[in-house]
């Protein structure tokens, strides 16, 4: 019993904190855009469910904290739907409201009210807020810890590999992949992984003479010690840099800023190619976590954050930064998910603004309505999906048909 509860605490706590840091940065980022435009807020809270602790500011806004710690939200004056796009007989109808009860000219302080413009802006600052969230925290990791390359040397091959076939020798030292230089061998795996049964062309010197070969990565069944039971695109290749293939530099602050842009780009082109190859059938999403996966990997990131060193004030230092790396990743993932054009999301607002925009009203009631039922739609079945990925990654349908 005790063994379950740690392992509990191990994957459940380091997930809510993450969670709820990382959602409470994108309410807030919609506050302070909402704030600066003269927005009147009702409450901002920390946390869903029975208040904890509050407290009411000198603007008239809830600041609260509730029991239950998956997230936040920020709530509008005016608010009369999930939606926050009234159509125009909803407007009439808040205006009208409003008049009533703070007298002429007070609608122009509620959001639905504000030139669409600043609506768009607020609505997007909050996935943007998770990228500057990343990005902050990248700058402190690679400020922190540098940068440390390692070069992509071939140490050998599995025999009847895509890449034995291919004539990849050990030794062999990849120089660039499909036209594009390539330092580093996260680099090479990376672009196998998201390569699956597409030929993939691979520039490599082999004792200063440059040959190219080319490998159709296949999808393997691999136990990941994180990800658990997963099929991920590979060549069957293994790497092993040479001493002389190892460079390590520090970073200042600007160019730590400029390696964590770099990394943001990368890991957002990455998800958006991983995206668009499921739909067309490249992918089977094998990849995408839901809750559980999330969760795991925050413990697997914590386990291994304890393990890499006894030592209470290395334990520390190596859970830090495990988890400013996790949770600057975590945010990409809630930013990129926001900005999709599903109603219900932030991206769906936005796809509805540039409808007002352009037609010069709101969406229709009724619209809105079909929009919000098929958005939700989309989500259940994505989580459901996801948690479904999960629950076979972690090999509990092995485990519950081993009881039967």
């Amino acid at each position: 019993m005790t063994g379950f509860l740690g392992q509990a605490l191990l994957y459940i706590v380091p997930f809510l904190l993450v969670l709820t840091f990382i959602v409470t940065i994108h309410e807030l980022g919609h506050f302070l855009v909402a704030r600066a435009f003269g927005v009147k807020i009702d409450r901002f809270s920390v946390g869903f469910g029975k208040t904890i602790v509050s407290r009411m500011d000198r603007r008239g806004t809830e600041w609260r904290m509730a029991w239950l710690p998956l997230g936040g939200y920020v709530k509008f004056s005016g608010d009369l739907d999930a939606s926050s796009v009234p159509d125009q007989a909803g407007l009439a109808e808040l205006r009208q409201r409003v008049v009533a009860e703070h007298g002429p000219g007070a609608e122009r302080d509620y959001f639905h009210f504000k030139p669409i413009w600043q609506r768009a802006l607020i609505v997007a600052a909050g996935p943007a807020a998770n990228f500057l969230l990343a990005m902050v925290l990248f700058t402190i990791l690679f400020s922190v810890v540098g940068e440390q390359i390692a070069a992509p040397r071939v140490h050998g091959t599995q025999p009847g590999s895509p890449a034995a076939e291919a004539g990849f020798q050990p030794r062999d030292l990849i120089v660039a992949i499909n036209g594009r230089p390539i330092e580093d061998q996260r680099d090479v795996a990376r672009i196998v992984v998201m390569s699956a049964g597409d030929p993939v062309r691979f520039q490599v010197d082999r004792g200063g003479q440059l040959l190219t070969l080319t490998a159709i990565p296949v999808r393997n069944e691999v136990d990941d010690e994180i990800a658990g039971r997963v099929k991920i695109a590979q060549i069957g290749i293994q790497m092993q840099a040479l001493p002389g293939d190892l460079s390590f530099r520090t970073l200042n602050p600007v160019e730590a800023f400029g390696k964590g842009i770099e990394t943001i780009g990368s890991t957002v082109s990455t998800t958006v190619t991983y995206i668009g190859r499921i739909f067309v059938g490249k992918e089977s999403g094998d990849l995408l976590n839901g809750p559980i996966g999330i969760a795991k990997a925050a413990g697997g990131v914590t386990q291994q954050a304890v393990d890499a060193n006894p030592d209470p004030g290395w334990m520390a230092a190596n859970l830090a930064l495990t988890f400013l790396s996790f949770a600057a990743l975590v945010s990409i993932g809630i930013g990129i998910v926001n900005l999709l054009p599903i109603p219900v999301l932030d991206g769906g607002h936005l796809l509805f603004y540039g409808y007002e925009a352009v037609a010069r009203r709101p969406v229709p009631a009724r619209v809105q309505e079909a929009g919000y039922r098929v958005g939700l739609a989309l989500l259940a079945g994505l989580m459901l999906f996801a948690t479904w990925n999960d629950l076979q990654k972690n090999g509990l349908f092995t485990f519950l048909g081993g009881l039967a």
